[in-house]
């Protein structure tokens, strides 16, 4: 964030670096988004929870490192709202664009997620220790809707968008997570 523009809220936190880590993360932003103004089914606050889930997943996945958690950094000025991830993994840096994916793989579609959800985002060194940040920003108003009015999808992107964001309900998850334990949620 522009060191000119100071924050209106403000809200850091430190997770495991696991996919319960990663739920949690997403969780939390969504409930803090909720508390600023920006209400649970307001398209701010799922696209900042869609993007969240993917920063922390890839946090998790790709800048995982044994004994580390990553860090999450969610600010809100008068008109933008920027989400931070931090890990602890240098040498794992994510493409400058988002990367050309198979059709067919079930994974690798993060970034284009973020690219097409975010009005801009980032790689940044680490301050202060080993890792790296990855950002994204959005543009809001205060009655919870985008500032910005984005060109509507390609119909490729809005399926992949679809099929990704299938891939991220909870239950499906918790379901195989849990499935020794009588199927019971915790």
């Amino acid at each position: 964030m522009p060191q000119h523009l100071a924050p209106e809220r403000e809200f850091t936190m430190c997770f495991t670096s696991t996919p319960r880590g990663a739920r949690l993360a997403r969780r939390l932003v969504s409930h803090r988004v909720n508390d600023w103004g920006h209400p649970y089914t307001t398209p701010v606050n799922e696209t900042l929870t869609l993007i969240t889930a993917e920063l922390t997943a890839n946090a998790v996945r790709h800048g995982h490192v044994p004994g580390r958690d990553f860090h999450l950094h969610l600010t809100q000025t008068e008109d933008v709202v920027r989400i931070e991830v931090t890990d602890t993994r240098a040498e794992k840096q994510p493409p400058a664009g988002p990367p050309a994916t198979d059709p067919l793989s079930e994974s690798g579609r993060g970034l284009l997620l973020v690219a097409a959800l975010a009005d801009d985002w980032g790689v940044t060194p680490r301050r202060g220790a080993p890792g790296k940040t990855v950002w994204a920003e959005l543009r809001v108003r205060q009655q919870g809707h985008p500032r910005t009015h984005r060109a509507a999808l390609e119909p490729t992107e809005l399926d992949l968008l679809l099929a990704t964001a299938s891939l991220l309900r909870d239950d499906v998850g918790s379901r195989q997570e849990n499935a020794g334990r009588g199927g019971r949620r915790r």
